[in-house]
């Protein structure tokens, strides 16, 4: 049985009213529970994707589908928070609510959970992320990694099939990252990361999409694309240390 793609791209483009072409007839597929990183140099066009994905900007019908939503269908749209995922580069944006308990209860709130539902599934995504004990806490009070965690938990509530991971490791001590790498390994379902980290890629993503200038270069197997000297140049990266040769 050939598993069938939780998220789909067909030849997605997009161009902002400046006339720049931000993304060039991109196509891949991502099946049920993969976690696959998506890299290349800044203005590569991986944030208008993630916006493309989620909706937030509108397009051509047929370009992108996830769990069979079209983005791009009014109706679809409305139905994409029950199943995708995003966290965003910056936690604080997502945290706002008086209580960490609160912020995380929203979004089943916002879904049409009961409030008892919503602060039982609150409390289940604050224990999977290791934040257990500061439901009663205000966010603000949180260090960078709790707020990363607890902006995951806050996704984690609404119980989505597909993750979107935009940086989730910037700025985060190596303590924060290692405790950060192991939440989003345990996270369910299928998981899009986009980051400038490529040891964080290495350490969580078998399969790897090197986008640049808005086209897909690669996508193939991490230790292999990551480990290509040339294309890493030719695209602004650089080969992580751990797979350069000694």
């Amino acid at each position: 049985m050939i598993d069938q793609p939780t998220l789909a791209t067909h030849r997605l483009s997009h161009r902002y009213a400046s006339g720049q072409l931000a993304l060039d007839a991109v196509s891949f597929t991502l099946t049920a529970g993969e976690c696959v990183a998506l890299v290349g140099p800044n203005g590569a066009g991986k944030t208008t994707l993630f916006l493309r994905l989620c909706g937030v900007l509108a397009g051509c019908p047929g370009q992108a589908y996830i769990n069979g939503l079209d983005p791009a269908i009014a109706e679809h749209r409305k139905k994409l928070p029950e199943v995708v995922g995003v966290v965003f580069q910056n936690p604080d944006e997502q945290l706002f609510s008086p209580t960490v308990a609160d912020d995380v209860a929203f979004g089943p709130l916002n879904m049409g959970a009961s409030v008892d539902e919503a602060k039982t599934r609150a409390m289940e995504a604050l224990a999977a992320v290791g934040l257990a004990e500061v439901g009663d806490r205000v966010p603000f009070q949180l260090s960078g990694g709790e707020k990363r965690r607890a902006a995951l938990a806050g996704v984690l509530a609404m119980r989505p099939a597909v993750w979107l991971l935009d940086e989730p490791s910037m700025f985060l001590d190596p303590r924060g990252r290692r405790e950060l790498i192991r939440t989003i390994r345990d996270l369910p379902g299928t998981k899009l990361i986009a980051t400038h980290d490529l040891d964080l890629v290495l350490d969580l993503c078998p399969r790897v999409l090197v986008l640049d200038a808005g086209r897909l270069v690669a996508d193939g197997p991490t230790a292999k694309i990551l480990a290509d000297a040339q294309l890493m140049e030719l695209h602004g990266l650089e080969v992580p240390y751990r797979l350069q040769p000694r």
